[in-house]
């Protein structure tokens, strides 16, 4: 039955892919819509033999369903990847997987927080934090974030094991693949300020940061912290945790990092993934041109 292959799907996503919790979560959820609207579409219960019979047509009545409850161009796109890696599995090597073009996705380009905006900021989550400890934890987190470009998971996996901080830190990231990223003073100062106020000990195996009642730190309770702090100053909406890691890639960039230097930094597989900051900092420069060129 659906549950079931969704199911083995979940931990063939897991074990074999490598797949992060975040990504598992919504490829599962993206799945379990889909099996439910089969149900209604077709009719019946939704087993392999369903699913290896689809058509083309049944995906396009999916997304259509979907577009109904307002589902975007950029979302559309990745539930039609999730399914066509769901269908696959299901269907096993060398499984024919019903073809359609995806939507046309306008690919966007991340703006960065300027430097000062960041360190307002942090300083702003902090300042208004229910408990002191809270504020030094979010602080130090946010710092990590824009000082070293770490993603947001990357940064609450982090163990007891790496403190004190040194020079550089060896960080995991997707798909196990790790990488050394270099610590500034101001961000190692940062963290030992907040393990030291941190009223938890924190075991060698067990998370750095930690939630209110001891337990590892949710990333939604640093993004809820973030948005408070970013209408307080007045700061757009894509300021948030992961604007801080591009705002990271962008200043070493227009510093004079190379490309290859900041693949490693960011960890990306690919160097295309890395080259979009090209296109950011030309972005910013145009902007200056433009703000500054009495002919512009």
């Amino acid at each position: 039955m659906a549950q079931d292959l969704i199911r083995d799907w979940d931990a063939h996503l897991a074990h074999e892919k490598r797949r992060s919790e975040h990504t598992r979560r919504a490829y599962i959820a993206t799945a379990e819509r889909f099996c439910v609207f089969l149900s209604r579409h077709r009719g019946g219960a939704v087993d392999a033999h369903m699913l290896k019979a689809l058509t083309p047509n049944d995906l396009r009545a999916y997304l259509a369903d979907r577009r109904a409850e307002g589902l975007g161009n950029a979302s559309a796109a990745r539930e039609l990847s999730a399914l066509r890696g769901f269908l696959r599995f299901v269907g096993g090597s060398g499984a024919s997987v019903p073809q359609m073009r995806g939507p046309r996705v306008k690919k966007g380009l991340p703006r960065p927080v300027a430097p000062a905006e960041a360190l307002a900021l942090a300083q702003d989550v902090e300042d208004n934090a229910r408990e002191g400890w809270v504020g030094a934890r979010d602080f130090a987190l946010l710092l990590l974030l824009y000082g070293a470009g770490l993603r947001i998971g990357e940064a609450l996996s982090l163990t007891g094991a790496v403190l004190p901080l040194g020079e550089t830190l060896r960080v995991t990231g997707k798909r196990s693949k790790t990488r050394i990223v270099p610590i500034l003073p101001a961000v190692a100062t940062a963290v030992s300020r907040y393990v030291e106020a941190c009223p938890w000990p924190i075991a060698k195996d067990a998370p750095i940061f930690l939630g209110a009642r001891g337990g590892p730190l949710q990333p939604g309770v640093v993004r809820a912290s973030v948005r408070s702090a970013r209408r307080a100053l007045g700061l757009p909406e894509r300021t948030t945790p992961h604007a801080l890691r591009h705002s990271f890639a962008t200043h070493l960039l227009a510093g004079g990092a190379d490309l290859r230097s900041l693949q490693e930094l960011l960890g990306h597989a690919s160097l295309a993934s890395t080259q979009v900051y090209t296109a950011v900092d030309a972005a910013h420069l145009l902007d200056i041109y433009r703000n500054s060129h009495p002919r512009a």
